[in-house]
């Protein structure tokens, strides 16, 4: 059976959230923002006929995302050692941009950690870790294979609407610690994800001082 004929069989799932004014995101990220600009009925051609046009403005991390190499460095070096000023301008970058992330489209592989701990949603600030992730892949009876997408399933998703505790900038938020991050990194995978306000353990109170699972998935591996 071919690709296309597999795709045209498969259940897929949407696990985007909708885009609006004041959803939950990172405090290092511009806000995103929309507004109409011009509304029906303030420039009338001569048939009737009128138009609306939006503006949006949001920075690249805001929302549903996907981080690109030259998001996070370290010690001014991104992945493989690369200096960021030879590679930044005020265009963007030259190297490790998001352009540069082939599609991919292959099999997904869900660790449910909430379910594997007895409970709808983690904790806030609650960790990830090595222990829980293999925990969970056997719980599952499957295997990862390289280059698959594992995502991580933690339950924050369902305090979408409650911005405060989402973002969990008092409380923290649940996400893979150091642990984990090494066990993702040793399974290979194309891709990593999670409903969280970013792929890490947010510690109450400590905000996003320190980003160490960035740093060991964006630069390191």
């Amino acid at each position: 059976m071919s690709l296309f004929e597999t795709l045209l069989g498969a259940r897929t799932y949407d696990l985007a959230q909708g885009f609006q004014v004041g959803m939950p995101q990172s405090p290092n990220h511009p806000s995103f923002q929309m507004s109409l600009v011009r509304r029906h009925g303030d420039m009338m051609r001569s048939d009737g006929g009128s138009a609306a046009n939006e503006i949006i403005v949001t920075g690249g991390h805001v929302g549903t995302h996907i981080d690109a190499l030259c998001h996070v460095s370290h010690d001014l070096c991104l992945h493989g050692g690369v200096a960021t000023d030879d590679v930044t301008s005020n265009k963007g970058f030259s190297q490790y941009g998001v352009e540069s992330i082939e599609p991919f489209v292959g099999r997904g592989v869900f660790l449910d950690i909430a379910r594997l701990q007895g409970v709808d949603v983690l904790s806030p600030g609650q960790a990830v870790t090595a222990d829980d992730l293999e925990r969970a892949l056997v719980a599952a009876g499957i295997g990862i294979g390289p280059g698959e997408a594992i995502l991580i399933g933690t339950g924050w998703g369902r305090h979408w609407t409650d911005r405060a505790r989402y973002e969990g900038q008092s409380e923290g938020v649940p996400g893979p610690d150091p642990s984990g991050a090494e066990w993702l990194a040793a399974h290979h995978p194309r891709m990593v994800g999670a409903e969280t306000i970013a792929f890490e353990q947010i510690r109450p109170g400590a905000g996003h001082a320190t980003l160490p699972v960035h740093r060991a998935l964006l630069v390191d591996a």
